[in-house]
């Protein structure tokens, strides 16, 4: 009786391992294993039509680097509206999301969106003083920031910011938080 070799599964880029042998899928597993806070990067482009338009990114590379000075680092996937954005407009702001906030954060991640303008549509939010960017209404924090620096790290910009203000702290509520690929809330 003849026996027969399964056949093998297709082969991806993302299971063809690095030099370092680890592949994109062991990695994105691994790291989906590290709880990280959710967080709104938003800034306003003078330069796109006659009033602007505010643009919106959901991230959750976002961390705490100095505390004098004051400095954050966000990731921004490189050649993201965000990132290009950001390698022209020195001032933009963060919106530390609370666990009632996850429409935000999802409405925020989507891909090939067409406007972000519709997306701020229906949203509260006020108008930072120091990058004209929105905050979001019901943030547990917000910050403003102005770039220190960017470098480029694989396919990601890492980009320091001085912390310009802080406001919004939210009295009550848990952070949102995204695991294993689901946005989460402590419990």
């Amino acid at each position: 009786m003849l026996q027969q070799t399964p056949a093998s599964p297709p082969v991806s880029d993302l299971a063809i391992p690095h030099a370092e042998g680890v592949s994109n899928d062991e990695f994105r597993a691994a790291m989906s294993r590290l709880a990280a806070g959710v967080v709104l990067v938003t800034a306003h482009d003078p330069d796109d039509g006659p009033r602007g338009e505010d643009v919106g990114m959901t991230a959750t590379a976002f961390v705490s680097v100095s505390l004098d000075p004051p400095l954050v680092l966000v990731s921004l996937r490189n050649g993201s509206r965000m990132d290009d954005l950001l390698t022209d407009v020195p001032v933009w702001a963060v919106s530390i999301l609370g666990e009632n906030q996850r429409h935000i954060a999802g409405r925020f991640a989507m891909k090939n969106r067409v406007s972000d303008r519709l997306l701020f549509a229906d949203l509260p939010y006020t108008r930072g003083e120091e990058s004209g960017a929105p905050l979001m209404g019901g943030a547990l924090a917000t910050l403003e920031c102005r770039t220190e620096s960017r470098v480029v790290a694989g396919d990601h910009t890492l980009v320091v910011g001085r912390v310009l203000t802080v406001g919004a702290v939210a009295p009550a509520g848990g952070p949102l938080t995204y695991y294993q690929g689901k946005y989460r809330q402590l419990s």
